[in-house]
């Protein structure tokens, strides 16, 4: 089994960082493989709401000249996801939003059914509603979602500053293992013969006619 870490930060090893390796350190420990995915500092279009995803249905988005469909290769090979993101103006960041929006409308298939999490990092305020945003993707596109002792937040200016955040360190190793008891229990089932839900054809309902 593996876990993709996304990295949503544009700093490659910083306080998001700090705060994705405490959670892997917990998975390895229990023998699943980890991998952390930087998307980059380089510039991350939007979704421009073209549709092509949807129409070749090849699980890619049509721009790749950033690392979307990187992320998509891997998370096809992958058996859950935790997403990593600061916090900027109380929001994750505009480099992890662009990120998303893309993989989640392209590539929905590869995430349903695996469990997900969602990891912030703020210097003191904003955490909780960025994690919410996060969340929600999780919650659009039938994922389990993995939840802490408190929710998924570290807090510093600098990764020594993460480093001395006692509760949040420990809130992110036991995101770590409680991913582990999911994954443990999904594998079980399999094993047992429970299949995932088959879900039915989509049913969209405009609020204006």
């Amino acid at each position: 089994m593996k876990v993709l870490l996304i990295n949503g930060s544009p700093n490659e090893k910083g306080c998001t960082y700090t705060a994705l390796c405490e959670v892997a350190g917990q998975i390895v420990k229990a023998g699943i493989n980890t991998e952390i995915f930087h998307v980059g500092a380089q510039p991350i279009r939007g979704c421009t709401a073209c549709g092509h995803c949807k129409k070749t249905k090849s699980g890619r988005c049509v721009f790749n000249n950033d690392s979307v469909n990187q992320a998509l290769a891997l998370m096809k090979g992958s058996d859950a996801v935790i997403i990593g993101s600061p916090v900027h103006y109380a929001a994750a960041s505009g480099f992890v939003t662009s990120f998303l929006d893309r993989c989640f409308y392209a590539g929905s298939s590869v995430f349903a059914h695996k469990p997900g999490a969602a990891v912030v990092s703020c210097r003191r305020g904003g955490a909780t509603a960025a994690f919410d945003q996060l969340n929600k993707y999780f919650t659009i596109t039938n994922m389990p979602v993995v939840s802490s002792q408190y929710w998924n937040m570290v807090h510093g200016g600098n990764p020594d500053q993460v480093k001395l955040d006692a509760e949040g360190l420990q809130t992110m190793r036991t995101l770590g293992n409680n991913m582990v008891w999911l994954l443990r229990c999904i594998e079980a089932g399999h094993a047992a013969g429970i299949a995932p839900p088959v879900l039915e054809d989509p049913q969209r309902t405009n609020f204006i006619r």
